[in-house]
């Protein structure tokens, strides 16, 4: 009885592990048949849909999503065809850039021209390629190019005292993005009329210069005026906005060359908190100022010495060739007299995000590089006040371009009274934006504690820059969020280049202890005749002023 009773247990619990272990396949074959559809629709993933699964910022910084494709392809053709390319690219090279080599040619150099040019055996490498949507009359492609060449590049050299230098270019290193713009599009093969070459950006351009036989540092300070005027004349000759223009089918393609769309004006104001270069005293900052790195289009400000938080109050004019792709460069140096001057920091702002025909005040963060991205250091921020100016009127903006001497600022403030006169019989004239500045001191807000009691007796000393003139408020005793509502009228001779300081002091029985201060250029009240806003306090750890300012304009002239 123990025996059959044995068998059926056995039977039962064998079958019972048979269902199991079935039961147990089946569920792993549906597994592994569920992670196969997964893998497969990864793997039928776009780039657009990874960017919807997952935001940018839970990616790792190693993971980029690149819109650039590549040209392994046209390397290996470019490779088998270059000896052609070369003699053909060298002829162009000599046509175009030498005259530009002649045009910043240094002041210690009587002719600089091409010997021997020639591109050596190297092809460059095309890492990259991508489409720039928008343009409905043409197609706008980008090539990522890398090239680490063997060039033979000789330039003759001759100076003022007669002596002639071969001078050869020497271990060229170039990294950089060419833009090609297929423009017009016709109904004719090849479908565009002409190409516009460029190099659009330029990441990396090394080169080393020798003398032939000779050593260059022989003649202190040639190495450096010809190295400048090489990068000078890559700037100018090929770098964008700049374009070469090769026509592919008959045709007037004027259109296409590089012409300037419009004026930039602008204020550099004041900058704060700088870094301090100098192991006595304190830095000497000035400012230099381009659109395009070239040395007859950089402005430079005057030095304030001995200063940290300099106010330079100055307005500089540059031409604007291409305002959706151009930006303004800033970058702050420490005058060191006869040495070099040491950089403090730079900044940049693109011009794209310039409104035409207003105003735009900025405070922007200095960096050691702009190619940097990460700079945590603190090397202090430039004010600037920025104007945008298109030329022509179809875009609805009154053309203030006359001529005269005023500035493009002046001229939009006063574009009314420019007609009164016909502009050919005009006497050359500086406008004067003059009037009664009205200001109310309104409150303080977040004072720093400066009495043992936990309190501050604060009051405000305003003051116009140009001219000198002065007022102050009463003393709220007790407070760090004082109310005043007093108001002063200043007479101002001329709005355009004066400015209002306000000193935040605390009053003591036996002194006065320095708060902080707010600097303000007077070109936001002329132009919108009365406003009231906050302004933090600079040189404080913190507080707050509110104002509000009116302007009562009274123009004239003088002439000059």
């Amino acid at each position: 009885m123990g025996f059959i009773v044995g068998i059926i247990i056995g039977l039962v619990v064998g079958i019972a592990i048979i269902i199991g272990f079935v039961k147990l396949e089946n569920s792993r074959s549906k597994l592994r048949s569920q992670l196969a559809n997964t893998v497969a629709a990864f793997a039928r993933m776009t780039v657009e849909d990874s960017r919807k699964l997952l935001p940018p910022e839970f990616y790792p910084s190693w993971v980029v999503f690149s819109e650039r494709q590549k040209l392994t392809w046209l390397n290996h053709h470019l490779t088998k065809i270059w000896p052609y390319v070369d003699e053909a690219a060298s002829d162009l090279i000599r046509a175009s850039v030498e005259p530009v080599l002649e045009q910043y040619r240094p002041a210690i150099v009587a002719s600089l021209t091409f010997s021997k040019l020639t591109l050596g055996t190297v092809a460059p490498q095309f890492t990259g390629v991508s489409i720039i949507d928008g343009d409905k009359n043409g197609v706008t492609m980008e090539l990522d190019m890398q090239w680490d060449g063997n060039p033979n590049i000789v330039l003759g050299i001759k100076t003022l005292v007669g002596v002639s230098l071969p001078v050869q270019v020497k271990n060229i290193g170039f990294t950089g993005v060419f833009r090609l713009i297929f423009r017009p599009l016709v109904d004719e093969f090849p479908c565009f009329g002409a190409v516009s070459v460029s190099l659009r950006e330029k990441k990396k351009l090394d080169f080393t210069l020798k003398v032939v036989g000779g050593d260059i540092s022989a003649i202190p300070g040639l190495s450096e005026a010809i190295e400048e005027t090489i990068r000078d004349a890559v700037e100018d000759s090929i770098t964008w906005p700049v374009r070469k223009v090769i026509p592919i089918m008959p045709g007037d393609y004027s259109d296409l060359e590089l012409k300037p769309v419009g004026t930039l004006e602008v204020k550099l104001v004041q900058a704060k908190n700088l870094t301090n270069k100098d192991l006595v005293g304190k830095s000497d900052p000035f400012a230099k100022m381009f659109i395009r790195p070239l040395r007859e289009k950089t402005k430079r400000s005057k030095t304030i010495n001995n200063d940290l938080n300099p106010i330079w109050n100055e307005h500089f004019e540059f031409v604007v060739e291409d305002a959706s792709t151009q930006h303004l460069v800033v970058r702050i140096y420490d005058d060191e007299g006869i040495q070099a001057s040491e950089l403090i920091g730079c900044a940049q702002i693109r011009l794209c995000e310039l409104e035409p025909g207003k105003v735009k005040d900025v405070w922007l963060k200095l960096v050691k590089d702009l190619e940097i991205q990460r700079d945590t250091k603190n090397r202090g921020e430039v004010h600037l006040e920025l104007l945008y100016i298109p030329y022509g009127s179809g875009n609805g903006i009154v053309n203030p371009f006359v001529t005269s001497s005023m500035t493009s600022l002046e001229r939009v403030l006063k574009n009314d009274t420019t007609d009164e006169e016909n502009a050919s019989s005009r006497k050359r004239k500086d406008v004067i934006i003059r009037g009664v500045l009205s200001v109310t001191v309104i409150s303080a807000e977040e004072i720093p504690i400066q009495d043992l009691m936990g309190k501050a007796d604060p009051y405000v000393v305003l003051s116009m820059k140009k001219s000198g003139a002065k007022s102050k408020t009463r003393v709220v005793n007790d407070s760090l969020n004082p109310v005043w509502n007093q108001t002063f009228d200043f007479v101002v001779e001329d709005g355009l280049h004066d400015m209002l300081v306000l000193e935040v002091w605390d009053h003591d029985t036996f002194g006065k202890d320095y708060i902080g201060r707010c600097i303000l250029t007077l070109t936001r009240v002329i132009m919108e005749e009365e406003y009231k806003d906050w302004y933090p306090l600079d040189e404080s750890k913190a507080g707050k002023l509110q104002l509000h300012l009116k302007w009562m304009a009274q123009s004239i002239y003088r002439d000059s």
